[in-house]
Protein backbone atom coordinates (compact mmCIF):
# COMPACT_ATOMS: atom_id res chain seq x y z
CA UNK A 1 0.00 0.00 0.00
CA UNK A 2 1.80 3.30 -1.11
CA UNK A 3 1.89 5.90 1.72
CA UNK A 4 -0.29 8.40 1.93
CA UNK A 5 2.03 11.11 3.14
CA UNK A 6 3.62 11.03 -0.02
CA UNK A 7 0.91 10.72 -1.94
CA UNK A 8 -0.62 14.06 -0.31
CA UNK A 9 3.27 15.69 -0.66
CA UNK A 10 2.95 15.30 -4.72
CA UNK A 11 -0.41 15.97 -4.73
CA UNK A 12 0.22 19.30 -3.53
CA UNK A 13 3.09 20.21 -5.60
CA UNK A 14 1.36 19.29 -8.43
CA UNK A 15 -1.08 21.00 -7.50
CA UNK A 16 1.62 24.18 -7.05
CA UNK A 17 2.92 23.85 -10.07
CA UNK A 18 -0.26 23.70 -12.18
CA UNK A 19 -1.36 27.18 -10.24
CA UNK A 20 2.17 28.21 -10.81
CA UNK A 21 1.92 27.75 -14.28
CA UNK A 22 -1.66 28.59 -14.93
CA UNK A 23 -0.44 31.75 -13.70
CA UNK A 24 2.41 32.27 -15.87
CA UNK A 25 0.09 31.44 -18.99
CA UNK A 26 -2.84 34.16 -17.89
CA UNK A 27 -0.06 37.04 -15.81
CA UNK A 28 -3.63 37.84 -14.96
CA UNK A 29 -3.39 37.07 -11.27
CA UNK A 30 -5.99 34.53 -11.25
CA UNK A 31 -4.35 31.38 -9.62
CA UNK A 32 -1.22 32.89 -7.86
CA UNK A 33 -3.72 33.00 -4.90
CA UNK A 34 -4.20 29.19 -5.48
CA UNK A 35 -0.26 28.61 -5.74
CA UNK A 36 0.50 30.34 -2.30
CA UNK A 37 -2.34 28.20 -0.41
CA UNK A 38 -1.01 24.88 -2.50
CA UNK A 39 2.38 25.82 -1.05
CA UNK A 40 1.30 26.34 2.75
CA UNK A 41 -0.60 23.26 2.51
CA UNK A 42 2.87 21.37 0.73
CA UNK A 43 5.06 22.52 3.87
CA UNK A 44 2.23 21.30 6.30
CA UNK A 45 2.21 18.04 4.40
CA UNK A 46 5.98 18.09 4.86
CA UNK A 47 6.04 18.63 8.37
CA UNK A 48 3.73 15.68 9.11
CA UNK A 49 -0.03 17.55 9.71
CA UNK A 50 -3.11 15.62 8.88
CA UNK A 51 -4.96 16.18 5.47
CA UNK A 52 -7.82 18.37 6.99
CA UNK A 53 -5.74 20.68 8.38
CA UNK A 54 -3.65 20.59 5.10
CA UNK A 55 -6.97 21.45 2.88
CA UNK A 56 -8.19 23.89 5.63
CA UNK A 57 -4.68 25.68 5.70
CA UNK A 58 -4.61 25.19 1.34
CA UNK A 59 -7.95 27.26 1.94
CA UNK A 60 -7.02 29.83 4.31
CA UNK A 61 -4.01 31.08 2.83
CA UNK A 62 -5.56 31.00 -0.79
CA UNK A 63 -8.32 33.18 0.60
CA UNK A 64 -5.88 35.37 2.83
CA UNK A 65 -3.91 35.95 -0.49
CA UNK A 66 -6.49 36.75 -2.59
CA UNK A 67 -8.32 39.32 0.01
CA UNK A 68 -4.87 41.37 0.98
CA UNK A 69 -3.34 41.54 -2.43
CA UNK A 70 -5.62 41.34 -5.24
CA UNK A 71 -7.14 44.83 -4.39
CA UNK A 72 -4.07 46.52 -4.50
CA UNK A 73 -2.66 44.28 -7.14
CA UNK A 74 -5.48 45.17 -9.64
CA UNK A 75 -4.84 49.04 -8.52
CA UNK A 76 -1.11 48.62 -10.09
CA UNK A 77 -1.90 45.94 -12.93
CA UNK A 78 -5.41 47.22 -14.33
CA UNK A 79 -5.19 50.91 -13.19
CA UNK A 80 -3.23 52.09 -15.87
CA UNK A 81 -5.03 52.96 -19.01
CA UNK A 82 -3.51 54.64 -21.65
CA UNK A 83 -5.66 56.48 -24.31
CA UNK A 84 -4.42 55.40 -28.17
CA UNK A 85 -4.03 57.62 -31.06
CA UNK A 86 -7.76 56.92 -31.86
CA UNK A 87 -9.20 58.37 -28.67
CA UNK A 88 -7.52 61.73 -29.32
CA UNK A 89 -10.09 61.87 -32.57
CA UNK A 90 -13.25 61.70 -30.56
CA UNK A 91 -14.32 65.55 -30.18
CA UNK A 92 -11.84 66.65 -33.35
CA UNK A 93 -13.25 68.56 -35.99
CA UNK A 94 -13.10 66.83 -39.62
CA UNK A 95 -13.86 67.39 -43.50
CA UNK A 96 -16.10 65.07 -45.29
CA UNK A 97 -14.01 63.92 -47.98
CA UNK A 98 -16.72 61.21 -49.53
CA UNK A 99 -20.96 62.10 -49.04
CA UNK A 100 -21.74 60.59 -46.00
CA UNK A 101 -24.84 58.35 -46.48
CA UNK A 102 -25.45 55.12 -44.06
CA UNK A 103 -27.99 53.89 -46.30
CA UNK A 104 -25.28 53.44 -49.25
CA UNK A 105 -22.48 52.37 -46.93
CA UNK A 106 -20.24 55.32 -48.16
CA UNK A 107 -18.80 58.25 -46.24
CA UNK A 108 -15.43 59.48 -45.55
CA UNK A 109 -13.56 62.04 -43.71
CA UNK A 110 -10.16 63.11 -42.89
CA UNK A 111 -8.52 63.84 -39.46
CA UNK A 112 -5.85 65.34 -38.63
CA UNK A 113 -4.45 63.84 -42.56
CA UNK A 114 -5.51 60.47 -42.26
CA UNK A 115 -8.58 59.32 -44.09
CA UNK A 116 -11.14 57.55 -42.09
CA UNK A 117 -14.35 55.44 -42.81
CA UNK A 118 -17.52 57.63 -41.68
CA UNK A 119 -21.30 57.19 -41.53
CA UNK A 120 -23.69 59.91 -39.87
CA UNK A 121 -24.72 59.94 -36.50
CA UNK A 122 -28.63 59.85 -36.75
CA UNK A 123 -28.48 58.59 -40.49
CA UNK A 124 -28.36 61.82 -41.67
CA UNK A 125 -26.69 62.37 -44.91
CA UNK A 126 -23.97 64.77 -44.82
CA UNK A 127 -22.14 65.77 -48.47
CA UNK A 128 -19.01 66.54 -48.84
CA UNK A 129 -16.92 69.19 -48.27
CA UNK A 130 -19.06 69.69 -44.56
CA UNK A 131 -17.24 70.39 -41.40
CA UNK A 132 -18.37 67.16 -38.64
CA UNK A 133 -17.60 66.68 -35.64
CA UNK A 134 -16.22 62.53 -34.33
CA UNK A 135 -18.40 61.58 -31.95
CA UNK A 136 -17.14 57.64 -31.10
CA UNK A 137 -15.21 55.44 -33.27
CA UNK A 138 -16.54 51.90 -33.62
CA UNK A 139 -13.97 49.73 -35.29
CA UNK A 140 -12.23 51.70 -38.06
CA UNK A 141 -15.43 53.86 -38.41
CA UNK A 142 -15.86 57.57 -37.19
CA UNK A 143 -19.17 58.37 -36.28
CA UNK A 144 -20.18 62.16 -36.82
CA UNK A 145 -22.26 65.08 -36.73
CA UNK A 146 -22.40 68.50 -38.69
CA UNK A 147 -20.13 70.47 -36.46
CA UNK A 148 -21.94 73.32 -34.99
CA UNK A 149 -20.75 76.82 -36.64
CA UNK A 150 -19.25 78.91 -33.63
CA UNK A 151 -21.31 82.21 -33.41
CA UNK A 152 -19.16 85.36 -33.47
CA UNK A 153 -20.02 88.41 -30.92
CA UNK A 154 -18.71 91.48 -31.49
CA UNK A 155 -19.08 93.97 -27.70
CA UNK A 156 -19.21 97.47 -29.10
CA UNK A 157 -19.27 100.32 -26.09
Amino acid sequence: MPNPMLAQKIVWLVLLLLFVAGEAVSVGLTSIWFAAGSLAALVAAMLGANLVVQIVLFAAVSALCLLAVRPLAARFVNGKVQPTNADRVIGAEALVTETIDNVKGIGSVIIGGIAWTARSEGDVVIPKGTKVKVLRIEGVKVYVEEAKEAVQCSVSH
